[in-house]
């Protein structure tokens, strides 16, 4: 009985990625692009497989649903649905999955003017399947899926839009 319990709490883990970039752009531009569901393709690396079936044609609102490919492992494409839940214009938005790879996926992205340009953070909050099997290998494989995906990112968008120079007085 007390073993149940503890593998039942134990597969309960929520694991949450956080992840922040400085970049030389203005509020506007940097939520002009994040706030596109189409850019997502361009700061996805390529292996992802990411491909949008629908839900991208509109500017960004609550209650939106975007439906994609994704290839997150081991050459599998898997279908992905998420729900845009909240919008605060120029400032924040959260995804949440509806449909696909993980037990559970909240994802907020947050914009903030800084001296000479902008903070971008994304904290995600997720879970990964299959209990006690998914917590054996998230070490091994989720993680560092989750942690090269947002390092590409932070990549691609130096590559769009240039290192950040902090301002000094």
């Amino acid at each position: 009985m007390l073993n149940n319990l503890i593998v039942f709490l134990y597969s309960m883990k929520i694991y949450t990625l956080h992840a922040k970039q400085n970049l030389p752009i203005t509020v506007a531009q940097a939520w002009d692009f994040l706030s596109d569901p189409k850019n997502l393709k361009t700061i996805t690396p390529d292996y992802m497989g990411f491909y949008i079936l629908s839900g991208a044609d509109r500017p960004m609102y609550p209650g939106q649903i975007i439906q994609y490919i994704v290839t997150p492992m081991l050459g599998i494409k898997t279908k992905w649905v998420t729900e845009i839940t909240h919008v605060q214009d120029q400032s924040y938005f959260v995804d949440e999955q509806r449909f696909g790879p993980y037990a559970l996926w909240h994802h907020k992205h947050f914009i903030k003017e800084i001296p000479g340009g902008v903070e971008m953070e994304d904290i995600i909050d997720y879970k990964v399947p299959m209990g006690i099997l998914g917590q054996l290998v998230h070490p091994i494989l989720v993680k560092p899926k989750l942690e090269a995906i947002f390092s590409y990112r932070k990549e691609k968008l130096v590559e769009l839009f240039g290192e950040y120079q902090p301002t000094h007085d």
